[in-house]
């Protein structure tokens, strides 16, 4: 009789243990229905696409290749005089010339690389300081177009997979457009 009351309850939909799981299937369903009620979700943000077209992005870029084209320029201007004193070198017969050649290339060459490493480190100096402050404003950025939509959670970059539903990149571009045009 017991293996019969027990395939009856499973014919009937029942688990085994009678309707003890039912409060929990209301309880979850309870939980899933306020999260649906609730208007946040999940997005995502391109961080690359940002750090690529944001105008606060294409500004420093430029304001840094302003800065740094005057003295990369003059280093190019050295080098193209250095391979003119090598192929005067390569040319010249006169041996007290070649060994002035010399003494000024290596001179020169000296001065190429030590300003040349220089400029390098101030660049990457100014270049992290401009990111530092540029990925300050993103976040601000983010987490308003966050607060404005409700959102509970925002995925950057990178990621396995986004949908292209929840991904809000073009609002936080659009946000740091207006934000850099009040700005100005």
């Amino acid at each position: 009789m017991t293996w019969h009351r027990t395939v009856k309850r499973q014919a009937s939909g029942l688990c085994p243990a009678g309707c003890r799981c039912l409060p929990f299937a209301l309880l979850a369903l309870l939980v899933c229905t306020a999260l649906q009620a609730q208007s946040g979700g999940i997005a995502y943000v391109d961080m690359r696409l940002l750090l690529d077209q944001a105008p606060q992005v294409v500004s420093a870029r430029e304001s840094l290749d302003r800065e740094f084209r005057p003295r990369n320029e003059a280093l190019l201007a050295d080098e193209v005089r250095l391979d003119r004193l090598r192929q005067r070198q390569d040319t010249s017969s006169d041996r007290e010339q070649l060994l002035e050649l010399e003494r000024e290339i290596r001179n020169l060459q000296r001065s190429i690389e030590r300003r040349r490493e220089d400029l390098g480190e101030e660049l990457r100096f100014r270049t992290n300081a401009e990111k530092k402050a540029l990925e300050e404003s993103i976040e601000v950025a983010i987490r308003q177009v966050a607060e404005d939509n409700d959102l509970l959670l925002v995925v950057t970059s990178p990621v396995a997979y986004a949908a292209p539903s929840i991904d809000i990149t073009d609002q936080v571009l659009d946000w740091l457009e207006r934000d850099f045009e009040a700005a100005q």
